[in-house]
């Protein structure tokens, strides 16, 4: 490929309103005034930015448990400015998720990536999955109305209850379901596989989102 095509069929897509995917990997938030992103998930920007850490009780944030979601130490941090934000994380597929004014979703605090600023959040530590799961520590609670951005490994599978998931595999669930943790016997003769904790999500109602991939497993 010729390098003036490269640079013309790889820039940015020009105009629209609100969180615009440039592909499927890669975000582009057009600002004018403050959103959320997930620390450490700034690739680049353009216009005027600045960036501040929320960790303190800020936006209802509660329980949070330092170094859970990043290594920053600071799970969210907020952008203000204006121009374009770009945000990924890990090469991720990025599903961008428009919530109404009675919509909420609970999002694991690995897969949380932008939420415009008008979105409630809450951090909370589930605490019944502490030690158990390297994915499946903090949660992130949204509610609308406004536009969120998750990421999933590959393509996620949205699932009704009753289910059973992998803790490292569980992007998110609606907040009407309170999961609990399983302890699956059949996995415990003869191996120390992480499968053996899982989280139970009952009830008819609600959904579940997993991807094809486990946060803490191998080959991440």
């Amino acid at each position: 490929m010729e390098l003036e095509d490269f640079t013309e069929s790889n820039a940015p897509t020009d105009g629209g309103e609100g969180f615009q995917k440039e592909n499927k990997r890669l975000l582009d938030i057009p600002i004018n005034g403050t959103v959320m992103i997930k620390a450490g998930s700034m690739v680049a920007y353009t216009g005027d930015m600045t960036f501040t850490g929320k960790s303190s009780a800020e936006g209802g944030l509660t329980g949070f448990v330092k170094e859970a979601v990043s290594s920053e130490g600071t799970p969210i941090m907020e952008a203000e400015g204006q121009g374009h934000l770009y945000v990924a994380e890990r090469g991720k597929k990025v599903q961008v998720l428009e919530l109404d004014a009675d919509e909420s979703i609970s999002v694991s605090g690995d897969d949380v990536l932008a939420f415009e600023s008008a979105v409630d959040y809450e951090i909370n530590t589930i605490d019944s999955l502490s030690g158990a799961a390297a994915g499946g520590l903090t949660n992130v609670y949204l509610s609308g109305p406004g536009e969120i951005a998750i990421t999933t490994h590959g393509d996620p599978l949205v699932m009704t209850p009753p289910v059973f998931t992998d803790p490292d595999a569980t992007v998110a669930w609606s907040t009407n379901l309170s999961p609990s943790v399983a302890t699956n016997k059949t996995f415990e003769i003869g191996q120390t596989s992480g499968e053996a904790i899982q989280m139970e999500f009952t009830g008819s109602e609600g959904f579940v989102v997993i991807q094809p991939h486990e946060e803490g497993g191998q080959g991440q």
